[in-house]
């Protein structure tokens, strides 16, 4: 599978060692060079200085060949504009975009972009760990 990950975060940088350590073929996309620490020495991906919203970086990433998209710096904006360009302009069969913000993750959601809302996810953690119900949504 061809995957372009957009910000080495922390959850970038996990997701990009983890990925690339099963075979996949993974492109890390990053504003800051010095973020691409967080791949370790046996990553074996490619890695570009530059920004998920520049259509340019993305075509040298080869997204028209991209199977996942996952837009995980730390901007909601950011992250929603990746997403955004990488569903609708190449047509990325998968696009995975956090957003922390819940309410805007449900908008997004509702749109065809597959969000996942850290806040959310924690909360009902930490209620499960204290043995009581998840947030009711809706």
């Amino acid at each position: 599978m061809n995957v372009i990950i957009v910000g080495c975060s922390r959850l970038g940088g996990r997701l990009a060692t983890e990925l690339d350590r099963r075979g996949n073929t993974v492109v890390v996309v990053d504003v800051d060079p010095t973020s691409f620490r967080r791949l370790g020495e046996s990553f074996q991906g490619e890695t570009i200085v530059g920004t998920g919203i520049d259509e340019d970086v993305l075509l040298s990433a080869r997204i028209d060949k991209c199977d996942l998209f996952v837009a995980a710096t730390n901007g909601d904006n950011r992250n929603i504009m990746a997403a955004q360009l990488a569903h609708t302009t190449f047509e990325v069969p998968k696009v995975v975009c956090r957003i922390y913000d819940p309410v805007r993750a449900e908008t997004y959601r509702t749109l065809d972009i597959n969000t996942i809302c850290p806040t959310v996810e924690i909360s009902d953690l930490v209620l499960k760990a204290a043995d009581l119900e998840p947030i009711v949504k809706g």
